[in-house]
């Protein structure tokens, strides 16, 4: 259970509008808005727990369309979806046009005729960025290779329901700059908390999402390359695996370069006693982060991977209802 103030000062009550009918990056919304989702995601997820059986999205359908395979985030917005009463369409990339290089302005406008939601998983951000162009129903992020901004949310839910306020807290992110780092790095300046990202060298974030974020940010956002500079005096310490999808050819250079960025109990004792751990799972249990550590209590990797599930179900309720 999360405490009663688990939704912190950064969660007021109060409905915003989104100005845009799509979820492709954070940095599209303000910070009241992208708190929105989680204080609806909070509620949802009390209201489930109670027993209430919902119903909001009865009669609607989304599409799936995931280029790239996926075991929670599939599974979590169908299940999101069919506990809001609606139904859902999944297709892989083999399943759809993409494959045959039909335009995506062309599927963008033939879907928006058949569905009232679309969710992409793909790589890259170009598409769902083309898709939103041309649909008229709501296209969800639900990853590319540049950005997770619903993994980012759920993320931020769980930190809230941990430690009841984000605003303060300092936040370390440890390994690669990938998609999940740039999604952090956008959270960060929108939100308004502190963020240190350890990363290699040749490894850091996008230089453009950095750049632009730190112009608006009011808590300093520092990229590091020493993993125990990042965690001291973190509340919070963020990893994922080491080489992603798509980069399965560079493992074994990686876990070269990435051993000293390890999430291990070494790493932990530098940060703050009783500092959070972060997974955004799947883990490779003793590259990026230890089997110890993994199980320990200060981890709420699968705090996490529930809280996916009630954040797309905020996401797929405000979008597809236009309560937003």
């Amino acid at each position: 259970m999360y405490p009663a103030n688990s939704v912190g000062s950064v969660v007021h009550m109060f409905c915003v509008k989104i100005m845009s009918n799509h979820l492709l990056r954070l940095w599209d919304f303000k910070k009241e808005q992208l708190v929105s989702y989680i204080k609806r995601a909070l509620e949802l997820k009390k209201e489930s727990r109670e027993g209430t059986r919902h119903q909001q999205l009865a009669g609607k359908v989304i599409g799936m369309i995931f280029e790239k395979p996926s075991t929670r985030t599939r599974v979590s917005f169908e299940s999101a979806m069919y506990g809001l009463g609606g139904q859902v369409i999944y297709l892989s990339g083999r399943d759809t046009q993409l494959a045959r290089n039909e335009p995506l302005k062309d599927m963008a406008r033939v879907m928006a005729r058949y569905v009232d939601g679309v969710v992409v998983r793909t790589f890259g951000q170009e598409v769902v960025e083309e898709l939103g162009r041309y649909s008229n129903v709501p296209v969800i992020n639900a990853l590319t290779d540049l950005y997770h901004p619903c993994q980012i949310l759920s993320d931020i839910m769980t930190v809230l329901e941990v430690k009841g306020s984000i605003e303060d807290l300092k936040i370390a992110w440890v390994g690669d700059g990938n998609n999940m780092a740039n999604t952090w790095i956008e959270a960060a300046s929108r939100i308004g908390f502190e963020l240190t990202l350890a990363c290699p060298e040749g490894y850091d974030p996008d230089p453009a999402i950095l750049d632009a974020a730190r112009k608006e940010a009011v808590k300093p956002i520092s990229i590091v390359r020493d993993p125990k500079e990042a965690v001291k005096d973190a509340d919070v310490v963020n990893c994922d695996v080491w080489a992603s999808m798509g980069q399965e050819d560079e493992q074994d250079k990686r876990v070269k370069i990435f051993q000293p960025y390890q999430v291990n109990e070494d790493l932990l004792a530098a940060g703050k006693p009783g500092m959070t751990v972060l997974h955004c799972l799947p883990a490779h249990r003793d590259e990026e982060i230890t089997d110890e550590v993994l199980e320990g209590p200060q981890c709420v990797a699968f705090d996490q991977a529930e809280n996916k599930m009630h954040i797309h179900k905020a996401i797929l309720e405000m979008h597809l209802l236009g309560e937003i």
